[in-house]
């Protein structure tokens, strides 16, 4: 079936809804050929939702069980690459300037395959190898060639679904997989000034970094961050041995050469224009386009990371 001819051209599944107990519904909303921009892609849902409510005045949903059958025919995009990060190294920036390119989608952190991939922690009765299936057709829409342009596709996942490394290896055994860290300090005194979701006890399940539930409560978050930090780079130690298809770079060695190698790790050619371009951006936060960068190192001993930084040294060495 052409593109052109498909009926949900330009949409995308964007939520699931869990009230209902006989059937899980799946929002969807349509895009309208927004490029996908935004550092985060909840912003871009935010901005499409907009534009959905100002020409549609109905809620758009369906059962998730025919997510399989709806992506089937659709003209997508193969996935180039899957960046994993640790959280606070680069890779928001990263993930924009690969989108700089018009013939590349990129996907920051897409709150639907969050939702696919924790389904089972929130609902007992759904089995992993379904999850599986609704993750591969969900990327099939987002990765929509939905401009005639497009030929790559990268990924940029939640830093915690390096938990589900197995996973989407499983679904994707020849796509290169890019690994993004930084020291252990930086990422902790980064989450100390403004937490992320996951450096926040109880927002993320705690099962899902090897931490038990009832010890999570009453952890103080200085140790809970030390911690989440630890898994990281534990996960990291185990599939640099095992992965031949992956590529780790750490934050000290500067975002453009760290674009340059991703793009030469997944043959995906960067001209001087571009890379002029990025040189531009780069001058601007990551979060933030429009607020100038600046970024001061905070020296400081931390007892709490004496493990991590025993990790990491150990990612250094590899």
């Amino acid at each position: 079936m052409n593109q052109s001819e498909h009926p949900l051209k330009s949409w995308i599944p964007y939520k699931l809804d869990l009230k209902n107990d006989d059937s899980l519904l799946c929002k969807w909303l349509n895009t309208f050929n927004k490029p996908y921009i935004e550092p985060f892609f909840d912003e871009t849902i935010s901005k499409c939702k907009a534009l959905d409510q100002h020409i549609l005045k109905f809620i758009s949903a369906a059962d998730l069980r025919v997510l399989e059958d709806w992506a089937a025919g659709i003209e997508k995009v193969e996935p180039t690459a899957f960046i994993f990060h640790i959280s606070r190294c680069g890779s928001t920036l990263v993930s924009q300037l690969l989108g700089m390119n018009e013939q590349n989608i990129s996907l920051a952190e897409v709150p639907f395959f969050d939702d696919i991939l924790r389904l089972p922690l929130k609902k007992s009765d759904v089995k992993e190898l379904y999850t599986g299936k609704l993750l591969s057709a969900a990327i099939k829409f987002y990765g929509q060639r939905r401009f005639g342009t497009e030929t790559n596709l990268f990924i940029k996942t939640d830093s915690w679904h390096v938990f589900y490394y197995k996973k989407i290896r499983q679904l994707y055994p020849e796509v290169p997989f890019v690994f993004l860290y930084r020291t252990p300090d930086e990422v902790f005194n980064s989450h100390l000034k403004k937490s992320g979701m996951q450096a926040v006890q109880g927002l993320i399940e705690p099962e899902l970094f090897g931490l038990d539930n009832v010890e999570v409560v009453h952890m103080p978050q200085r140790e809970y961050i030390a911690k989440m930090i630890e898994r990281y780079l534990e996960m990291y130690l185990e599939i640099i041995e095992s992965d031949k298809l992956s590529l780790f770079l750490d934050y000290k060695e500067g975002i453009i050469p760290i674009v340059k190698k991703i793009a030469a790790f997944t043959k995906v050619e960067i001209d001087e224009d571009e890379l002029s371009t990025m040189e531009n951006r780069i001058q601007y936060h990551s979060k933030y386009p429009n607020e100038a960068f600046s970024e001061k190192k905070v020296i400081s001993v931390i007892p709490e990371l004496e493990r991590a930084f025993e990790l990491y040294g150990k990612m250094e060495i590899k």
